[in-house]
């Protein structure tokens, strides 16, 4: 009897900073969503595409849903809010560690209105006491009817492999959407300027916050040289994150630089040459052109 194909697509929510981007890379097993210790890193849909013999899930990363300050989150809240009707499954993941809060309830809210099955994750299990994980499975229970509530570490890969077997049961009988070595569908344009806006996060740390773009202006492969020559902008809002960004005699550029460069050599397959500038835009997160300028597109979604 032939083996029947199993495929569909699942969307990973919850609040910022609970793990989405970290348990990307751990299924999918190489570098696609970025991860910083800052909420709201993820801006776009991330696809990260899991293939096996019998089946393929297409995960949608959605950016953190929360209550929006600027047009930059109110593009965010929307991406994600549309994700979650177009899927086959959702993933609600939370933070053992932190456990219930208000994001989690303005989440919640926005499910009521969704007629597909919602798992509940709980990631961050190695941080937290097994005897402090019945009540906090208790708590969330009373609040949703989940199809079914799965502790993980995103990081340690604990039931991890379990939580792979539940979604693919959860799969209706479909196509391989994606070729099996291909793990995205963003461009390669995309990933590596995610890439660059990570290490610019990480080495700034609470210095410059989430005013930081990154725009590819050019990507050149020198055959002679067997060298990919790219050249990226990174863009702030005000001077005094300019100043930031390039550091002392240009130290944290440099620094940045040679960070994302090794990622994306790894991404590639290839030497990389990269040539990273700094712009000012002011206000540029609550502004409609520069917001489509920078990749994020309503009307994509």
């Amino acid at each position: 009897m032939e083996q029947t194909f199993k495929s569909g697509f699942i969307a990973i929510i919850g609040r910022p900073n609970v793990g989405k981007s970290t348990f990307m890379n751990r299924v999918i097993g190489q570098k696609i969503a970025i991860m910083s210790d800052k909420p709201q890193t993820t801006r776009n849909k991330i696809q990260g595409v899991w293939t096996t013999d019998d089946a393929q899930i297409v995960f949608i990363d959605t950016p953190g849903i929360h209550k929006p300050k600027h047009k930059l989150g109110d593009f965010m809240v929307k991406v994600a809010e549309h994700s979650l009707n177009e899927v086959d499954a959702i993933m609600f993941m939370i933070n053992a560690e932190e456990g219930y809060g208000r994001g989690d309830q303005f989440i919640l809210d926005r499910l009521e209105n969704v007629n597909k099955p919602v798992f509940l994750i709980i990631n961050k299990l190695d941080r937290v006491h097994p005897d402090d994980l019945l009540p906090l499975i208790d708590q969330y229970r009373e609040k949703y009817d989940f199809a079914e509530i799965i502790p993980i570490s995103a990081l340690e890969g604990n039931n991890v492999s379990h939580l792979m077997d539940v979604l693919k049961a959860q799969l209706p009988e479909g196509p391989q959407y994606y070729p099996e070595d291909q793990v995205t569908d963003h461009p390669e344009r995309f990933i590596i300027s995610e890439m660059i806006r990570e290490k610019a996060l990480h080495l700034t740390r609470e210095e410059v916050p989430h005013s930081i773009a990154v725009v590819i202006d050019g990507i050149e492969h020198r055959e002679k040289k067997e060298t990919v020559y790219i050249q990226a902008t990174i863009v702030v809002e005000r001077s005094s994150q300019k100043g930031i960004i390039i550091g002392k005699q240009g130290k944290m550029l440099k620094e940045i630089g040679q960070r994302a460069r090794e990622d994306i050599e790894t991404l590639l397959g290839t030497k990389v040459f990269l040539d990273l500038w700094v712009k000012v835009q002011k206000d540029w997160r609550n502004k409609q052109l520069q917001l489509s300028e920078f990749g994020y597109r309503e009307d994509e979604y």
